[in-house]
């Protein structure tokens, strides 16, 4: 079982947005079940809960895991194939955000835009080097810190941005015979508070400065 998949299909998209079927994906992530024993635990009968699992089945989101015998019954035992989905903008891709159509860094929903390529391109590279049974070379680094004013965020800004700048002249090499393009995405956003327990559905947001 794979850590994360993208979802790049419109019709799995939209299977997996299913109530009854994301609480089935959400069971067999925790591991292999029969439609009779995920009956009991999502309080449908075993016929409706096998219509959902095909339907998960036909767009791969999960997988036969093995069968057993039960009485005169063969039951077949599933899987999810993913403990978690992500939903690529390929999946809409006609309404998918596009980061070069507007262009401004201080801009929360540009920041989004950014992501959804980010999860798009990350996306399809899996899902290529996957299929030629290749390492995918990336790398991520993530971290939090407490800024002591805005005057202070300000400049850790400045200053990252000068670093990045400076390393990206350094090593752009436009020119080089067989090398090959990156991509560098650098965010800094506030942290989201924990969520309120008397309404777990609505995460408290942090005071933003700009709208």
């Amino acid at each position: 079982m794979l850590d994360v998949t993208v979802i790049e299909d419109p019709e799995a998209a939209a299977v997996s947005l299913d109530p009854i079927r994301a609480r089935l994906l959400a069971e067999l992530a925790a591991g292999p079940a029969s439609a009779a024993m995920l009956a009991g635990k999502v309080g449908l009968p075993r016929q409706k809960v096998n219509y959902h699992l095909k339907a998960l089945e036909r767009h791969g989101l999960v997988e036969l895991a093995g069968e057993r015998r039960k009485g005169n019954v063969t039951e077949r035992l599933m899987r999810a194939t993913a403990a978690s989905y992500v939903i690529s903008p390929l999946a809409l891709a006609e309404v998918q955000p596009d980061p070069d159509r507007f262009r401004d860094q201080l801009s929360a929903r540009w920041l989004l835009a950014l992501g959804a390529r980010l999860v798009r391109d990350v996306g399809s590279l899996i899902t290529g080097a996957a299929k030629a049974r290749k390492r995918l070379a990336t790398y991520a680094l993530d971290g939090e810190v407490r800024f002591a004013s805005a005057a202070d965020r300000a400049a850790f800004i400045e200053e990252l941005t000068a670093g990045v700048s400076a390393l990206v002249r350094k090593y752009d090499a436009p020119d080089a015979e067989g090398g090959r393009d990156h991509r560098i995405v650098v965010a800094v956003h506030p942290t989201l508070k924990p969520q309120n327990p008397e309404h777990p559905e609505h995460p408290e947001h942090p005071e933003l400065s700009h709208p």
